[in-house]
């Protein structure tokens, strides 16, 4: 599947997630360049956030660190797929663990559109 390109697109959570510390009020901006995808995220319990991977059609494969509202710093990885939405905008149905402690999941994260 060949998804339209993630540079400069906004995302943000659909639910809380269980066992993480992303919520609906974090936000994740993604930048692309060929198969290299990176980005930065924040808001909610996450005070800063990075992310550095690849994409290989519509899954993308990435490491994640996050600095938290309580200064504590962890990171993990992450496995997602992208989606077409019917109104155009991409979903990312993602399946992640945490690799500074215990923990996995799966969450979603849908493109943010502003309103003009």
């Amino acid at each position: 599947m060949t998804v339209p390109s993630l540079d400069g697109r906004r995302f943000r959570a659909v639910a809380d997630v269980a066992g993480g510390e992303v919520g609906t009020e974090t936000i994740f901006t993604y930048h692309q360049d060929a198969n290299e995808i990176w980005g930065t995220y924040a808001g909610g319990s996450v005070r800063r956030g990075f992310l550095v991977g690849t994409l290989d059609g519509d899954r993308i494969d990435f490491r994640y660190t996050q600095l938290n509202l309580a200064g504590e710093t962890s990171c993990g990885h992450c496995v997602s797929r992208i989606t077409v939405l019917a109104d155009g905008r991409l979903r990312l149905d993602e399946s992640w663990e945490w690799e500074s402690r215990p923990g996995s999941g799966s969450s979603a994260v849908e493109e943010v559109v502003d309103a003009t």
